[in-house]
């Protein structure tokens, strides 16, 4: 049973109202004044809340403000009568749930109540939701500052960074680009007995064979034309602590040897030199390419793949953890803003639901780009949607979902779930085997979420 506060300077009306409350089985607080009203809501919190517009002292409108200060959470329905429709739309604009015009049909009413209550419960549930959640946020960000994100998937990634930190093993980290597999490695490298040593990063997909075997394992003077000194190579100065492969699916196949040769002994010569150098080094390894298909079309060396993929460890797309956008989007607005644009302080509801329907290719570094760019654009204190980037104006709809705005967050991802979903089964030629591999989910989920969304 819900508490519904009516506010009404017309006894009739109100009387009117508070019977159809009672005869959905709800409570019904009735008051006579904008002033009664408020004080009736500061002695008995209600659920929702209808007020007149047109009252002696305090009108609909400052009932809709101070109820909106009091609790932010609780629906306010104002009734109006018909030449006054204009000035309901304007408060529905200040945050108003909806209006009636009179005369006030019961039946309409219940169906408001109905809504009105389906919303503020949703509210509830997702603050109390959002509040359990900063708790478990909060202490992820003290052991992970590098990984923005408080949903499952993200929490399994951390789970898995911790157990595979405290280890000396190799770590694989596979993910599309842009998904963060830097910020990984360093998290496993902090959390690591050698977070006093070096963190080393090698991109072996931006040099020539030649310079990465240099980078690698250094070279000495006169090894060859422009080697006018000795270098130390990445190996070296990773002695004690972690060396990261960035792009590993992209060393050359002659390199491989040299770098399967160096794993395995923890042993290699500088280029040019005939010394044996030994490391003590603990390798962290990442791609966004499939390497299992690479090995088996010969391009990259089995032995090589088993030496890196001792620990692997996988790191989900933007789309598939949607949940994170809200907090992500917050997370570029605090740390781009202040040099960037320092007056917004946040995304606006619709500029977010237009950046949660896009299915983001370039994973989070897309999105952050997205939002450095809406800063530059913005002009008030938030961003909205005409500051966003052109490919989230609507000038891709291919790459877009509709949300309907009236949604709650989870709500939201429950409806853009089902439309990719129902996207991918209409590709598949609802071949339901063909769907799943589409979406990367197992056929036994594909059938509990066609079950779930009633898709036949």
């Amino acid at each position: 049973m819900a508490a519904i506060l009516l506010i009404d300077d017309n006894e009739t009306i109100r009387e009117g109202l508070a019977h159809v409350v009672r005869k959905l089985g709800h409570e019904a607080i009735v008051a006579a004044s904008g002033r009664d009203g408020i004080a009736a809501f500061r002695s008995r919190r209600a659920d929702f809340v209808i007020t007149d517009l047109k009252m002696e002292g305090p009108t609909g409108v400052d009932v809709l403000k101070e109820i909106g200060a009091l609790d932010p959470e609780v629906p306010v329905m104002i009734v109006t009568g018909f030449g006054t429709v204009e000035t309901a739309v304007e408060a529905m604009k200040l945050g108003a749930f909806d209006f009636l015009t009179k005369p006030i049909q019961p039946e309409v009413v219940r169906l408001k109540i109905e809504r009105a209550l389906e919303l503020c419960a949703a509210r509830r549930g997702r603050r109390k939701s959002e509040a359990i959640s900063e708790v478990l946020r909060a202490d992820a960000e003290a052991r992970f500052p590098e990984l923005v994100g408080g949903g499952e998937k993200m929490a399994v990634v951390r789970r898995t960074i911790e157990k595979v930190a405290v280890s000396d093993t190799t770590v694989f980290i596979g993910g599309e680009s842009g998904t963060g597999k830097e910020l990984v490695a360093r998290a496993i490298h902090r959390l690591s007995k050698r977070a006093s040593g070096p963190f080393i990063k090698v991109n072996c997909g931006a040099l020539t064979e030649t310079l990465l075997e240099s980078e690698l394992f250094g070279h000495e003077k006169g090894a060859f034309t422009g080697a006018i000194k000795q270098k130390l190579g990445r190996f070296e100065l990773a002695d004690g602590g972690t060396l990261f492969l960035d792009e590993v699916g992209d060393i050359p196949p002659a390199m491989q040897v040299k770098l399967l040769r160096a794993l395995q002994e923890q042993e290699f010569e500088r280029v040019g030199g005939e010394a044996p150098i030994r490391v003590d080094v603990r390798v962290v390894s990442a791609t966004n390419k499939d390497l299992e298909a690479e090995v088996a079309a010969g391009r990259f060396r089995q032995d090589l793949y088993f030496r890196l993929h001792v620990l692997p460890l996988r790191l989900p797309p933007l789309r598939e953890r949607r949940e994170d956008i809200p907090q992500l989007c917050a997370h570029f607005v605090a740390k781009l803003g202040p040099k960037t644009n320092p007056r917004v302080r946040a995304v606006s509801d619709a500029a977010l639901g237009r950046i949660m329907a896009y299915h983001w290719p370039g994973n989070v570094r897309e999105l952050e780009n997205a939002i450095e760019q809406a800063l530059v654009f913005a002009e008030g204190d938030e961003i909205t949607p005409a500051a966003l980037p052109p490919f989230l104006q609507g000038g891709a709809e291919q790459d877009a979902l509709s949300v309907p705005r009236e949604l709650s967050l989870p709500e939201i991802l429950d409806d853009l779930e089902r439309q990719l979903i129902l996207k991918a089964y209409a590709k598949a030629g609802r071949v339901k085997t063909e769907t799943a591999r589409l979406l990367g989910i197992k056929t036994s989920a594909l059938y509990y979420k066609l079950e779930k969304y009633g898709i036949e």
